[in-house]
């Protein structure tokens, strides 16, 4: 592993090194077998007697937040600056993704990042004196598959840069990305309501993508106690695209909601195996504000890719959540805005945001086309895109998240909120799970209806049917969902397999359990029991016992009896709704044997609640019972 000290750059000093080179070439894996691999897991520490800085912070917040000496966070969400009226916000977001490939961009090596530190190292990665990149075919198919989706113009001929700068991540003294001659241009991204967009922008908003061009990354660098840090480069030249949106951005939450989405795409089209959330997305902000009343020397006098009009921006580097992404912005624009209001000038620089700040740091100014010496990099060629290719990646394109949403909608009847969770949670993993749980009752209503002539119809029925797929996104996201945030383990089809989840689902819709009974078979599975749901309920007596409709009035009016002071309310302020309340203690003192819906029309029958079809709901008194 190799130890920086934090000397000046000047007299940055290599203190020592145990570093497995590959020096020979590994065989040649068929590109087929290159174009996807596994998602990749959470990477392993590179000290494991190390607390990383961010838990160490995370933790330290926890603990703050539950003795009540942290409430900054919902004081400045719920805060609206009176001077938002007379400024302008104005971003741009470069979105830098990991492509999800078997090897480097330039190197054979393995593109990983589970292997131990630096034992995925080529000659050419550590710019050894000699080594030339080779760039690797399979790395263009997931970022054709990227620059598809967002509906960009690709381009035939694109050519690498160097971009030169120096850092003791870079080894080379050069990144090779595309500034000049990107693969994709020209592409765009529409945000809806429905994408966590402000409501400022109303329904919907498109936002620009100028370019996405590939480059390679760096080292990844983990800080240790001063003066030490520690380098891993095993990450240079991950093969990253990066995507730069035009600064048609107003909103903090819009900026956020933007990175999301584009994260969402590159996962359902293959693009990526990892997001934020594991490190392989990062998002960088260029942040400018102008007057909205073009009256003072702050009116912006830039310009970007045809947009005029906007002031000097900064750029914040490296943010690593949704979260810090609003939360950087909104800091900067407020920066910003005291700066011109107190009649000073803002400079164009880089600058830094940590996790939990309120305010932005300055990194170093900002460098220029000129300070980055842009060059062509002499040692490789054009790369050549063929027409044939691009039509092919474009008609193979898995469909995108708001088609699978519209879907949901469309098919299931499911509400928006709960499409679009199912395809953003644990990497559309649950949505999976969903799909795996429908089919499973698509097949056991197969076989209950394999005597029926009407065969086909029924199999669509089960596939199609609204109360099947409401019934079971409720199972999936709220009832699973609850016990995974309960007992903070992280979702797994594993833990309740779809036959169960599909069984129980199935049961409780026929009311052969009660919703108590499968909460508790649920509990039971995720708790490892391994019996069937059959058995389970044999054996456990959750069957539902069926009461007469004379046990229900019974019981209801034994329940209005002793709750009289309730029951007159709810009569004399035709309160219909909180009957539910009767129907929650049924339910507790039947013990499992009480069905919901019928004991709610009881109770309506007792308190008079009983003309439905009318505006005004017929009553009568409680003592005439």
């Amino acid at each position: 592993m190799f130890i920086f000290s934090s000397f000046p750059r000047h007299q940055l000093t290599l203190i020592g090194c145990s570093l497995p080179l590959q020096t020979s070439k590994p065989r040649r894996v068929p590109v087929i077998n290159q174009l996807f691999k596994h998602p990749i897991p959470q990477p392993r520490s590179l000290n494991s007697d190390t607390v990383p800085f961010r838990k160490q912070w995370k933790d330290e917040k926890k603990q703050r937040r539950a003795a009540g000496e942290d409430t900054s966070r919902s004081e400045r969400r719920n805060f609206v600056d009176p001077r938002l009226e007379r400024w302008e916000l104005t971003v741009g977001i470069e979105v830098h993704a990991q492509l999800n490939t078997e090897r480097k961009l330039f190197s054979r090596a393995l593109n990983t990042a589970t292997d131990s530190a630096n034992s995925q190292v080529s000659l050419f990665d550590l710019a050894l004196p000699g080594s030339q990149p080779e760039f690797q075919k399979a790395t263009l198919i997931p970022a054709l598959r990227a620059a598809c989706a967002f509906k960009c113009d690709i381009q035939h001929t694109s050519r690498f840069d160097r971009k030169h700068y120096f850092y003791q991540d870079q080894p080379a003294g050069y990144q090779i990305t595309q500034y000049y001659e990107p693969f994709a241009k020209d592409g765009s991204v529409l945000l809806t309501q429905g994408d966590g967009i402000a409501p400022e922008d109303g329904e919907s908003v498109k936002i620009g993508i100028k370019q996405i061009q590939m480059e390679q990354d760096t080292a990844k660098t983990i800080q240790q106690p001063p003066p030490n840090m520690l380098l891993d480069f095993n990450r240079v030249s991950h093969p990253l695209i990066e995507i730069i949106t035009l600064p048609q951005i107003h909103h903090p939450q819009t900026a956020a909601a933007c990175v999301k989405k584009i994260q969402s795409i590159l996962h359902a089209v293959g693009a990526v195996a990892t997001g934020m959330e594991m490190g392989g997305l990062r998002a960088d902000v260029n942040v400018s504000i102008r007057s909205k009343t073009f009256s003072t020397k702050a009116t912006g006098s830039h310009a970007y890719h045809g947009i005029t009009g906007l002031g000097q921006r900064t750029e914040i580097k490296n943010l690593s959540s949704f979260k810090a992404v609003e939360d950087a912005i909104v800091a900067e624009r407020d920066r910003q805005i005291d700066v011109l209001e107190a009649g000073g000038v803002i400079e164009g620089e880089t600058r830094g945001w940590s996790l939990g700040s309120i305010e932005t740091r300055k990194l170093r100014g900002k460098e220029g086309e000129v300070d980055y010496r842009y060059m062509p990099d002499p040692d490789l060629p054009p790369l050549n895109i063929s027409q044939d290719l691009v039509e092919f990646i474009s008609s193979t394109l898995p469909i995108v998240p708001n088609q699978i949403e519209q879907q949901l909608i469309d098919c299931h009847g499911l509400s928006p909120e709960d499409a679009r969770t199912l395809v953003t949670l644990d990497g559309g993993e649950r949505l999976d799970y969903f799909d795996q749980v429908l089919e499973e009752l698509e097949s056991s209503i197969q076989d209950v209806s394999s005597s029926k002539a009407d065969k086909q119809d029924s199999v669509e029925l089960a596939v199609c049917n609204r109360k099947w797929a409401k019934a079971v996104t409720n199972w999936v996201l709220h009832e699973l969902g609850g016990l995974l945030s309960a007992f903070g383990k992280p979702f797994s089809k594993n833990l309740v397999t779809a036959t169960v989840l599909a069984s129980i689902v199935r049961n409780v819709s026929e009311s052969r359990i009660t919703g108590k009974s499968a909460k508790q078979l649920l509990a039971m599975a995720f708790d490892g029991d391994g019996r069937d749901v059959d058995t389970m309920i044999e054996q456990e007596h959750l069957e539902l016992q069926r009461l007469s409709r004379e046990e229900y009035r019974d019981m209801a009016q034994s329940l209005i009896n002793e709750n009289q002071g309730v029951a007159q309310q709810i009569q004399e302020k035709n309160q219909v709704k909180k009957v539910q309340w009767f129907v929650g203690l049924m339910m507790r003192k039947g013990e499992g044997k009480v069905e919901a819906a019928k004991a709610e029309s009881v109770l309506k029958e007792l308190l008079g609640f009983v003309d439905k079809g009318h505006g005004q709901a017929k009553q009568t008194s409680i003592n005439d019972n």
